[in-house]
């Protein structure tokens, strides 16, 4: 009998035990330190998410948490799922009445956009992401991971970026490894320096780029530059392409003389332009770029 007892009081003293053990666990914060050094701290995974940055929707979405977006920047597009949702601005016109009237439990912002503090002041969970080069992207992909309640699911988001990364790299043709890039992002013109992320895929694609890490991921750059330097292979929007060779000097190009130019429609550019999940994505757009370069030059143009 005592024996029973004491085994009884055993199995109630270990059940209470592991009762407080998982109640501390459930009850512990969602918690990640965001890009201004700002630690946000939420007591459960939040149903309600507003992205004021495609990449961090598409980050959203690839970690399994699209159907708790209510509400989503003015450019977000992909997937298609997110088409439907709220509207509520841009990066520098984000409507804060829209925003708070979604009622969200977290807000994800850039930090370019200066909006968190206003949010914050609004009693709003905000935290700030975006990412400039490659290296950043592992670590959002784990801040919005953890807030969401998704940190597995970000793990397996960046080992599927490398391997496609990896996948693309094993492709490219050996006569277009060196090839000297000229990306260009804005027509002003902007260009996608060796820092960026989209330079740092180039490099991984044994590519080389005009722009130095020295003048940062996204210098506006003066046209003569790009001149002087004479790339072997420019990429940019297909919409900027056909006024090339009226630039000012620019008709002097091999690139523009040769047709090595790869015009990216929409889609593929927004796969380039978006630092977020789908860069394994944009590995393969340059890589198509450099396969059809290299085509050239066996075709001897």
């Amino acid at each position: 009998m005592v024996n029973g007892v004491q085994r009884w009081w055993r199995a109630w003293l270990w059940a209470m035990l592991l009762g407080s053990t998982l109640a501390a666990q459930a009850a512990e914060p969602f918690s990640a330190r965001d890009d201004q050094g700002y630690v946000l701290q939420l007591h459960s995974a939040p149903k309600r998410v507003v992205s004021l940055l495609p990449s961090l929707t598409e980050t959203v979405c690839v970690l399994g948490a699209c159907d708790r977006l209510v509400g989503i920047d003015r450019w977000s597009n992909w997937p298609a799922s997110v088409q439907g949702l709220p509207r509520v601005g841009g990066l520098d016109d984000a409507n804060v009445e829209a925003i708070v009237a979604l009622r969200p439990d977290l807000v994800l912002a850039s930090p370019s956009s200066r909006l968190a503090d206003r949010l914050r002041g609004l009693h709003l969970n905000v935290a700030e992401f975006e990412a400039q080069s490659l290296d950043d992207v592992p670590r959002i992909l784990k801040g919005v991971g953890l807030l969401l309640g998704k940190p597995a699911q970000a793990v397996q988001a960046w080992s599927e970026i490398q391997r496609q990364m990896q996948t693309a790299a094993a492709q490219v043709p050996p006569g277009a490894k060196g090839t000297r890039l000229y990306f260009e992002v804005a027509t002003t013109p902007y260009a996608a320096g060796e820092s960026s992320f989209i330079g740092q895929i180039w490099t991984r694609l044994s590519g080389r780029n005009i722009v130095p890490a020295s003048m940062g991921p996204f210098p506006k750059i003066n046209p003569e530059y790009v001149v002087r330097a004479d790339p072997d292979l420019i990429i940019l929007p297909q919409a900027d392409a056909a006024g090339l060779a009226r630039r000012p000097g620019w008709g002097r190009l091999r690139a523009v003389q040769h047709g090595d130019i790869c015009a990216l429609p929409a889609p593929d550019y927004d796969l380039m332009a978006r630092p977020g999940p789908r860069l394994g994505q944009a590995a393969g757009v340059l890589l198509r770029c450099l396969q059809a370069h290299a085509q050239r030059l066996d075709n001897g143009r």
